[in-house]
């Protein structure tokens, strides 16, 4: 098995692609090893000293490091982990545990408007950010302001504000006259 890596733009995360499916369809987004009871592998990658997160997409994983760990200490281990993992014959979740969709659910008087922005970040920006290793998800939409929740390598990365604002905004606002701004959420 060889596993391909790639730099992410937050110089925190890699991008390890294994090579086969991670997951049949959606993310799945653990911020901490806390939450990562329901994935074999996520516990796995969890055990390598210094990762504070993982994120799975349909074709690889993200993984981000703490400050103090230089990347040339952990890369082996974590590849050793994924590479284990995946030899094991394990699944990736447990259970009925599938990857997420990601959207939050919206309905009401603004629920034509919700869909318009769906369909805005599933075509043309969620694919985008995956090539980067995260995933941007809608959360709300409130009085003109859209919120989006960031995962993977897009959650702490110093451009995902610039990413936000002038790509995310500009679009939506664009296409959708009702939007004013767009604004992170922290889940």
């Amino acid at each position: 098995m060889f596993i391909q890596t790639e730099s992410t733009p937050n110089p925190a995360t890699l991008k390890f692609l294994p090579g086969q499916t991670v997951l049949e369809m959606g993310t799945a987004d653990f911020p901490t090893a806390e939450g990562a009871e329901k994935s074999p592998l996520a516990q796995r990658i969890f055990a390598v000293n210094g990762v504070n997160g993982v994120f799975f997409g349909t074709d690889f994983v993200t993984v981000t490091k703490a400050d103090n760990v230089e990347w040339d200490h952990i890369k082996p281990a974590i590849l050793g982990a994924i590479m284990e993992h995946f030899q094991s014959g394990q699944p990736v979740m447990t259970g009925d545990e599938g990857g997420a969709g990601g959207h939050a659910a919206h309905d009401g008087p603004d629920a034509e408007i919700v869909g318009q922005i769906k369909e805005l970040l599933d075509t043309r920006v969620r694919p985008a950010v995956a090539q980067d290793g995260g995933d941007i998800t809608f959360h709300g939409f409130d009085r003109g302001v859209v919120y989006l929740h960031m995962q993977g390598a897009c959650a702490g990365c110093p451009s995902s504000t610039l990413t936000l604002k002038m790509g995310i905004e500009n679009l939506l606002r664009h296409y959708i006259p009702e939007v004013t701004e767009v604004r992170p959420v922290n889940v």
